[in-house]
């Protein structure tokens, strides 16, 4: 079988987690609650963001790819549209890969509650958002 991937909708996926993440730390937004949660101050951050960026990116990709995958596996199955069957990749993927593997980790480093809630949130727009793009811009 031929797996088919538009790699712009790859690409804008990629990039869109860029803007979720920033307004969602934006200091107006989930900022200060996440900083004082993870026992930061805005200080702490100061120094190059450069290399974070460029993992985010790198990583933001591959996710952005693999869901594209999926999704196109997943719609060769279900034959739902390709926006039903992008969502609910995406969102079973985020449930099983994302949401568990946090949970696991925060569980064993004591991390708050409500760290893990917001960290969980946040990957979940992420992906959500991924998922929409993928869904809409595939042929």
């Amino acid at each position: 079988m031929d797996v088919q991937i538009n790699m712009w909708a790859v690409l804008l996926a990629t990039a869109s987690t860029m803007v979720v993440g920033f307004v969602w730390y934006a200091p107006k937004v989930f900022g200060k609650t996440w900083m004082k949660l993870i026992g930061k101050k805005q200080k702490d951050l100061a120094g190059s963001a450069v290399p974070a960026i460029v993992g985010t990116i790198v990583v933001s990709f591959l996710s952005a790819y693999i869901l594209a995958h999926v999704t196109f596996l997943s719609h060769e199955f279900f034959r739902n549209s390709f926006m039903q069957d992008a969502l609910t990749t995406g969102f079973w993927l985020w449930l099983g890969f994302v949401a568990a593997r946090f949970v696991t980790h925060d569980l064993f480093e004591r991390r708050p509650l409500r760290l893990t809630i917001l960290n969980l949130s946040h990957e979940f727009v992420t992906v959500m958002v991924m998922a929409l793009i993928i869904g809409w811009l595939q042929p």
